[in-house]
């Protein structure tokens, strides 16, 4: 894709609306919405990258009460001729047509690679890539297995969203302190990945969210990994300006 003149590709992840509670999560959700509205004046597409919910899980009639506002602003930018792509995270990754459906906006379930203007990127989520961390990994596969989708989805949504949210909060609570400093090269997973995947293809960007960590890395002369941060902390975010990727914040 060839960015028009004046345009640009805004990417942004970890949302997580829905914690840690309904009102401080409305005030974030109010302050997204109106990044986006700004954005909408010269984005020429946008990238919502994971973990936009705490918590998702589409029933077949129902999905989870709230997040009007974002919902209503992702429905506009995509009416509006603006095309928006959207990541699963392992916090909202049961989707299974709202958006596509309703919004009419893409949804990816894997990374996918995307150029613009010449420029390779390779953008996901980042969760279960790299070396280690095998317990997740294993839960990770029986999270996305049809059959788990399917019995959760036989829980009454009353039991099974509020189930759901509980475990997804301790989740957080738990990684809350290993977010919050970079753990150098040989430590840090997504770089590790990155620099595996460099041996396969070349890429200008990795663009990552769930380290929750605003990180900009140089990985050789002609490729940077970018992370995207998020929006509990460091309302942070990426822009492709049609030459160059920068990591920003609100």
């Amino acid at each position: 894709m060839q960015i028009p003149a004046g345009k640009k590709v805004y990417f942004l992840s970890d949302f997580h609306l829905g914690v840690p509670d309904h009102a401080s999560s409305l005030v974030r959700e109010k302050k997204i919405v109106a990044f986006l509205e700004r954005a909408k004046a010269d984005a020429a597409t946008i990238f919502i990258v994971g973990d936009l919910f705490d918590f998702w899980f589409e029933y077949r009639k129902v999905v989870p009460k709230g997040f009007v506002r974002i919902l209503g602003k992702l429905a506009e930018l995509a009416d509006s001729g603006i095309p928006v792509h959207f990541f699963v995270g392992n916090h909202d990754m049961w989707m299974s047509g709202y958006f596509e459906k309703e919004l009419n906006i893409p949804v990816y379930h894997e990374s996918r690679v995307f150029e613009f203007n010449g420029k390779k990127l390779l953008v996901g989520h980042g969760d279960g890539l790299g070396p280690g961390d095998h317990g997740y990994k294993a839960i990770k596969k029986v999270f996305r297995n049809p059959i788990s989708k399917f019995l959760f989805g036989l829980i009454p949504p009353f039991f099974g969203i509020s189930l759901a949210t509980y475990f997804s909060k301790s989740s957080r609570a738990s990684t809350g302190e290993c977010d919050e400093k970079f753990l150098g090269e040989e430590n840090e997973w997504l770089i590790q990945y990155c620099r595996e995947k460099l041996k396969e293809h070349a890429f200008d960007y990795f663009v990552f969210g769930h380290r929750h960590l605003p990180i900009d890395f140089q990985l050789n002369e002609k490729s940077r990994y970018i992370n995207l941060g998020d929006w509990i902390k460091y309302d942070s975010y990426a822009v492709f300006d049609g030459t160059s990727l920068e990591l920003k914040f609100n």
